[in-house]
């Protein structure tokens, strides 16, 4: 990476979570100069989140950190990752790891990503002890079965998602 390196951490954060937040702030922190988080569109998963209520839930979230919010921007994306890294200048992509089952897939990307593009590295961050059993699935099937997200959201996100499941 070079001195004033810019890092792209991409995903579809429905919703974003405890998991991903950990990830921005430790790339934010001890990798990149800049933090880029990429709010993909994303349509083939079928989203309970609009792109720019996911864009303005991440925003939301990072505003409320403090100190970091300076080194971080959060931009949608509905282009290839590499296409959308090169347009930023991002020489790095960052991707989270929570379990064995996720590095087959990663992997995959990682490669085909490096076919595409050769200057943009990836990077894998293996997920907090505490984070690696989260994930916007799971936390969307609680809420919805009518469970208690708030130890794997941010306060403000639990409310938003259980207002999608009244009850």
């Amino acid at each position: 990476m070079t001195s004033a390196s810019i890092g792209l951490y991409p995903g579809t954060f429905d919703p974003i979570t405890n998991g991903h937040l950990d990830i921005i702030k430790r790339a934010a922190t001890h990798m990149v100069d800049t933090l880029i988080v990429a709010v993909a569109r994303n349509i083939g998963k079928g989203p309970m989140f609009s792109v720019d209520e996911r864009v303005q839930m991440v925003q939301d979230e990072i505003a409320a950190n403090g100190a970091l919010r300076a080194k971080i921007v959060v931009k949608p994306f509905d282009n290839l990752l590499v296409e959308f890294a090169r347009d930023n200048k991002a020489d790095v992509i960052i991707r989270g790891l929570r379990a064995v089952s996720d590095f087959e897939y990663e992997f995959q990307m990682a490669s085909m990503n490096r076919y595409l593009d050769a200057e943009i590295e990836t990077v894998f961050l293996m997920a907090s002890d505490r984070n690696h059993f989260i994930s916007s699935r799971f936390v969307k099937e609680i809420a919805m079965l009518g469970g208690n997200i708030k130890p794997f959201v941010p306060a403000r996100i639990a409310e938003i998602v259980a207002g999608k499941f009244p009850r």
